[in-house]
């Protein structure tokens, strides 16, 4: 008798953390595990329960909270853990959103983000987000999962972490060197650093029942300058970037038993970017 695998999907009783979860792509993520029937806790420095109470409006009966949280600070951290033990008694997903990225098709000049002027304290603090904060999170919330000998963590790492940026798409006409913008370079080192650590979990926790993933996704659409859109799509066999749901099915099957034997894999969903 043939079993449905599609039941497999199901996160009904998980509780799921977001990091960076008022974000562009946090809240959708957030939108993909209560659309499975999961917990959402919507993590960010600021806004997270306006986007829990947005959520909880779309999709009526779902649960869904919004806490502040710095996840630079390993006490903030630690409260977070120690709330959701008190009020759920379970942490069963963790997905690491959170980081800083600067849009860099806004036109930002005078070449602070140069690899030769970018400053000290820049570098520190997109570590400290997009890094440090995974590292944090995955510490407190990955052994709660080990403890409890099930769990899962997705790392959202992006293209740039395969590859390097083509900076050409930056340039604009008539700037000097100088003031070109450029992607930066901590967005690569994140982005690599993430798909890193990853792994080192994969193989850390195995024997704990924790299974660790990275995703690679590519540029999204959200109302980019033409001219921008149209040289990225250039490097892009499809001849786009991504909408912004096209992702939700990818991180459903990623966080859920529907990729139970799966772990330590990076997945570029990136419109085959990377391939070229």
């Amino acid at each position: 008798m043939h079993k449905d695998f599609t039941n497999r999907f199901d996160l009904s009783g998980r509780v799921a953390i977001v990091t960076g979860g008022a974000g562009f792509l946090g809240r959708r993520h957030a939108e993909t595990i209560v659309e499975l029937g999961g917990t959402a806790i919507l993590l960010d420095v600021a806004g997270s329960e306006e986007a829990a109470s947005r959520l909880r409006k779309d999709y009526e009966g779902c649960t869904a909270i919004g806490i502040d949280c710095d996840v630079r600070e390993p006490s903030a951290v630690t409260a977070v853990r120690d709330r959701l033990n008190a009020e759920l008694g379970r942490i069963d997903i963790l997905i690491n959103n959170a980081a800083n990225n600067p849009k860099m098709e806004n036109g930002q000049k005078n070449g602070w983000s140069r690899l030769e002027t970018f400053e000290l304290d820049a570098w520190e603090a997109d570590i400290s987000v997009g890094l440090t904060g995974a590292y944090l999170c995955t510490q407190t919330f990955g052994s709660e999962m080990a403890d409890a000998g099930k769990g899962v963590i997705l790392n959202i790492s992006s293209d740039l972490g395969l590859v390097g940026p083509d900076q050409r798409i930056y340039r604009e006409e008539g700037e000097t060197f100088a003031d070109q913008a450029m992607k930066p370079v901590t967005y690569s080192v994140v982005k690599s650093g993430l798909i890193g650590l990853t792994r080192y979990v994969a193989t850390y926790w195995a024997d704990r029942g924790v299974r660790a993933n990275a995703i690679a996704p590519g540029g999204v659409s959200a109302g980019q300058d033409s001219a921008f859109v149209e040289r990225l799509s250039n490097l892009i066999p499809m001849g786009r970037m991504a909408e912004p749901d096209e992702y939700k099915a990818a991180i459903g099957f990623l966080i859920s038993d529907a990729s139970s034997y799966m772990t330590g894999a990076v997945i570029a969903m990136d419109g085959g970017r990377t391939a070229w």
